[in-house]
């Protein structure tokens, strides 16, 4: 079950919805998470995306994505599909808060380098796929 909460300005609703219950029903088809998608500008933060847990870290079911609102299509489904691989990493507990820790499948890596961080290696070559199987399925 999937509770998504679409907000902010110039937010493609439609088309955020459609990819989030198409990402949901087809890797976490089981699970019951609160989403809530946020559209803003994020230019200053240097970043089209984010995603945050908004409850606990045990086993955390509650994110907040955040994501630039001036993308054009590809961009936008692709940085969106990017944050929903992280929600997907924390739902199975490869990915992990604890306090000021960063740990990947219980591994630190706090202090690595924002392209050297394994989530974030297979967040980007996961959206590709993403990108394409989610065309593919609406043709």
């Amino acid at each position: 079950m999937l509770f998504l909460d679409i907000s902010g300005h110039k937010a493609p609703k439609r088309r955020c919805k459609d990819a989030v219950m198409w990402f949901m029903a087809k890797y976490m088809p089981r699970h019951k998470i609160d989403i809530e998608v946020h559209h803003r500008g994020l230019l200053r933060e240097g970043v089209y995306g984010w995603c945050s847990v908004t409850d606990n870290d045990h086993r955390p079911r509650c994110f907040l994505i955040e994501i630039h609102n001036r993308l054009d299509i590809e961009q936008y489904l692709r940085v969106l599909f990017h944050e929903l691989v992280h929600v997907h990493q924390h739902v199975k507990g490869d990915l992990r808060d604890k306090g000021s820790l960063r740990l990947w499948k219980g591994v630190d890596y706090s202090e690595s380098d924002y392209q050297d961080q394994p989530w974030e290696i297979e967040a980007h070559r996961t959206e590709k796929v993403l990108f394409e199987h989610y065309f593919t399925s609406k043709l």
